[in-house]
């Protein structure tokens, strides 16, 4: 095995240094591992398989992440498969443990590779690890893509939104900048930073203010106003149209004994009355306000 940078010298020597396993002595281990929690099987087994896991963690150097910490973290899932291997469905060990290990390695990227932290669901973990290669992929095959184009294929080749492709081609373009960092020259006031330029998209306190005091009198206004309505008109309102999940005509029939129609009918009647009394309100509440 050449000398690859950042593994040390040591565990490449012992990565190769132990023997490769034949299909029955790999079965053999596993079974004296699963059946009778023999450590030393379970130890040689893994041991066999180091080879595996640095040769996973070269191929995840270019994230920027140290070899030795990816070789880690892949040990942790050769562990985890060694612990769930069931060898009796004739799977070879290294078929199993590929993907623990690549998943630890993976996870070890996505919360380690950025101070931001990305989507974790499986759609965006492909995006994260295919991006760069399906637009090698897409820009070899000699058509002129524009980026819109270009972001709509890869979109549909991950089954991601195209804004998501957007989102991570910036995130993979350029680092991390602190929203503290300064911009421009510093001033008499002080450095100008990032922070100052992000939009809040909150209403202004007044407004906030305005907002809730005009919900608080709509609030009194609709209680008054439902005191003009019989008890029933009442509770057809409150089952139909104040509460999340709305009851069905038929239902709230069937609860006051009358047909769905019927209560259609009442409603309908109680909200013309309701909206009479709120508009008579909001009539003298102008005429007050103007005097």
């Amino acid at each position: 095995m050449a000398q690859v940078p950042g593994i040390g010298r040591q565990l490449a020597a012992a990565a190769m240094a132990a023997p490769f396993l034949g299909p029955e002595e790999e079965r053999a281990l596993a079974l004296r591992w699963k059946n009778q929690r023999d450590e030393k099987a379970m130890h040689e087994l893994t041991r066999a398989h180091m080879r595996l896991v640095i040769a996973l963690a070269v191929r995840f150097r270019h994230y920027g992440l140290s070899v030795p910490d990816l070789i880690q973290e892949g040990h942790v899932g050769l562990m985890e498969a060694a612990a769930r291997f069931e060898p009796d469905r004739e799977v070879r060990f290294s078929t199993y443990a590929t993907w623990w290990i690549r998943a630890s390695m993976q996870d070890y990227i996505l919360h380690n590779w950025s101070i931001v932290r990305g989507g974790t669901s499986s759609a965006q973990k492909a995006l994260f690890f295919n991006f760069r290669r399906i637009r090698a992929k897409l820009m070899r095959g000699g058509d002129e893509l524009g980026n819109m184009e270009l972001f709509t294929q890869i979109a549909l080749a991950l089954g991601v939104a195209r804004s998501d492709v957007e989102t991570m081609d910036a995130r993979l373009s350029a680092p991390d900048v602190s929203l503290n960092a300064p911009i421009g020259e510093t001033d008499s006031a002080g450095p100008t930073e990032r922070v100052e330029f992000l939009v809040d998209d909150k209403p202004l306190p007044d407004e906030a203010a305005g907002v809730a005091i005009d919900t608080n009198r709509r609030i009194d206004w609709l209680n008054d106003a439902l005191t003009s309505l019989s008890e029933r008109e009442r509770r057809i309102l409150q089952e139909r149209r104040l509460v999340d999940e709305a009851a069905t005509l038929e239902a709230l029939g069937d609860r006051l004994g009358i047909s769905k129609e019927r209560v259609r009918q009442i409603e309908s009647r109680a909200l013309e009355k309701l909206r009479q009394a709120l508009n008579k309100r909001h009539m003298e509440s102008a005429a007050e306000a103007m005097i």
